[in-house]
C-alpha cells in the first residue's frame, strides 16, 4: 500500500473514532439484549493473495455450528431484526474502522475476499488484491445491490455459491480493476462521499 494512502487511511480513522465509538458500544449492547452474545462476527478474510487477516463486523445472524461462504437466500432466516437493521444501514460494517487503524484494509479498495474464493480463482485475485482490500469501492458502489439482488432467490449454499461465482466475482474483479488502474487520492475521496450518501 502507498504510504500517502496508508497515511490518509490511519489519520481519518483516528479522526472519526471518537465520533463511532458511541454509535458502535450502543450497536453491541443492543444486539446482546436482542439476541445474547457474541457482538461481533469475525471472518477470515485475504488481504492479499497469500495472507489472510480476521475482519470484524457486528453479528446480524443466529450463530450456527459452522457458517462458510458469503450469504445469500440461504441464510436470510437466520438474521434477527436487530441485525436486519444493521445490514440495511451497512452499520454492521462500523467496527471495520478497527481493521483499517491495524492495516488489515484501507478505506477504499476491493472488498477483502473469503479464502475459498481467492483459492478458487486464484489468476483473478492475484491481481485484484495488488490493491489493499477495503470498507467500499468500486464494486461496492456500483455493484453491491444486484450481487444482493442475485443471491437473496438462492435457496441453498450451492446455489449462492454457483451464482457468486459465475456472476459475481467476475464482474466485481471488472470493477475492482478499473479502481486500481485510476486510483488517487481524489478518486478515493469520492468513493467515500458516495458511500456516505448512498441509500
Amino acid at each position: 500500500m502507498p504510504f500517502s494512502k496508508r497515511l490518509f487511511d490511519l489519520v481519518f480513522s483516528l479522526f472519526l473514532l471518537p465520533f463511532l465509538t458511541p454509535p458502535i458500544l450502543l450497536i453491541y449492547l443492543a444486539i446482546i439484549v436482542s439476541d445474547g452474545f457474541p457482538g461481533f462476527y469475525r471472518s477470515e478474510r485475504m488481504k492479499d493473495a497469500r495472507t489472510g487477516f480476521t475482519l470484524l463486523k457486528f453479528r446480524s445472524m443466529k450463530v450456527v455450528s459452522q457458517d462458510t461462504g458469503v450469504s445469500g437466500g440461504d441464510k436470510t432466516a437466520r438474521i434477527f431484526p436487530v441485525g436486519k437493521f444493521l445490514r440495511k444501514y451497512r452499520l454492521d460494517e462500523l467496527p471495520q474502522i478497527f481493521n483499517v487503524i491495524r492495516g488489515d484494509i484501507s478505506f477504499v479498495g476491493p472488498r477483502p475476499p473469503l479464502r475459498q474464493y481467492v483459492e478458487k480463482f486464484p489468476d483473478i485475485y492475484t491481481q485484484v488484491l495488488r490493491s489493499r482490500p477495503g470498507i467500499t469501492g468500486m464494486a461496492t458502489i456500483f455493484y453491491h445491490k444486484h450481487e444482493e439482488s442475485l443471491l437473496e432467490s438462492c435457496a441453498s449454499a450451492e446455489e449462492t455459491d454457483a451464482i457468486y461465482s459465475g456472476r459475481c466475482v467476475p464482474r466485481k474483479a471488472q470493477l475492482d480493476l478499473i479502481y486500481q488502474r485510476n486510483r488517487n487520492l481524489c478518486m478515493d475521496l469520492w468513493l467515500i462521499k458516495k458511500t456516505a450518501l448512498r441509500k
